[in-house]
């Protein structure tokens, strides 16, 4: 096998100053430079921090589909329809589907996917897909082909063995370059602001939330009052503690003598209403991501009409990705067909996409979501607080 487990190195200790954080905690995204080198773990955190984003690239991964490979000769068929359905892939995993599934969230994810088909003695035994942090991407004598390279243990690269059992493939690659390009590109920064509003927000409600009071004590013309002032000020901090910290289901009352003034700390200042900047962000990432926003389950106003031209769209990215696998696909039935001696006779028949169902549930969910909201403006319209 080529790609095996590599000993990882112990993490270095790591010395960080202990202030108070203000940031949300995906430093990474406000660190991003744009044309620098692509990192692994900045497509990971996004994926991490904005579950709008995983959700997009599951979706497209689910819509792609499945597919069947069709021979002339029924044996051979029924042969290869087994080994696909039964391969394993990588260390609990099974069939090609599975294997075409992690592909093609790797290629979506960070541009760029590499598999290893791997063979002993002659017979096909699995399918591996191996992680980016141990491959690099090196220019062949060829122009058209890529060399792989395996990391070692000691961090350097050899190119690979057997280059005839890996599977690479490349989204949207510039001219002269060997990376592909995630569609996660232009979203750090629109990333990196969405995350602020959302922390500012979580801040705000904490504040709001969580309220905290200022008792004052403001002591009479009596001497003996102004005398004993200190003990009295913390004797009311002490029965107000008292009557603040009582469990779940009970209520104690708070008996004071004396001027005492108890004020909300926070509690007045206004929220600042989000709804529109969040809005214009999302649609940033929706649009980036040519997901229709009804199949994330966002209730924008859309018609029916658009829904469907929505989908459309959808379908031509689909078939776009359908393309991109079909060479993997070619390659893993034809090494299969050659280890067996059967000759290479085989068409690939994706089945067909049809998002008419997605289109009618994600209207369904439309019309909901406007009944409710107008259900609501009722209630609010009718109600006696606001009529008074």
């Amino acid at each position: 096998m080529i790609f095996g487990k590599k000993k990882r190195e112990p993490a270095a200790a790591q010395t960080v100053p202990a202030g108070i954080s203000s940031g949300h905690p995906f430093s990474l995204l406000g660190r991003y430079a744009p044309l620098s080198r692509t990192e692994l773990r900045l497509y990971e955190t996004l994926r991490e921090a904005v579950p709008i984003i995983d959700a997009a690239v599951c979706k497209i991964v689910r819509l792609v589909g499945g597919f069947t490979v069709q021979c002339p000769n029924p044996e051979i068929q029924r042969q290869l329809e087994l080994f696909l359905t039964h391969v394993p892939v990588d260390a609990c995993g099974q069939g090609v589907e599975s294997f075409l599934n992690g592909y093609l969230e790797q290629l979506l994810t960070y541009g760029t996917a590499v598999g290893e088909m791997v063979v002993n003695h002659g017979t096909f035994q699995a399918l591996y897909q191996a992680p980016l942090e141990d491959v690099q991407l090196t220019a062949h004598p060829s122009p058209l082909e890529i060399q792989v390279q395996i990391r070692q243990t000691d961090g350097s690269y050899v190119p690979a063995p057997r280059p005839e059992l890996l599977l690479t493939s490349t989204l949207n690659p510039q001219p002269g370059r060997l990376y592909g390009e995630s569609i996660l590109k232009g979203l750090p920064f629109v990333t990196d602001i969405l995350l602020k509003i959302y922390h500012s927000i979580g801040l705000n409600w904490e504040r709001v939330g969580n309220v905290r009071f200022a008792v004052t004590y403001r002591p009479g013309n009596d001497p003996a009052d102004r005398a004993y002032s200190k003990e009295r000020a913390e004797s009311i901090a002490r029965e107000w503690r008292k009557a603040m910290q009582g469990g779940s289901g009970r209520v104690s009352d708070f008996i004071s003598v004396g001027d005492v003034d108890i004020r909300v700390i926070g509690a007045d200042n206004q929220v600042l209403d989000s709804e529109v900047p969040v809005r214009q962000l999302l649609e940033q990432i929706v649009a980036k991501l040519s997901i229709p926003p009804f199949l994330l389950g966002l209730s924008w106003s859309s018609t029916e009409r658009m829904s469907s031209q929505q989908a459309d769209i959808l379908t031509s990215e689909l078939g776009s990705y359908r393309r991109l696998l079909n060479p993997v696909i070619f390659k893993i039935c034809s090494l299969w067909l050659r280890l067996n001696g059967y000759p290479l006779e085989f068409e690939i028949v994706w089945n067909k996409i049809n998002l008419q169902d997605e289109v009618e549930l994600a209207n369904a969910r439309l019309l909901n979501a406007r009944a409710l909201q107008l259900e609501q403006q009722i209630e609010a319209a009718g109600s006696p607080t606001d009529r008074a």
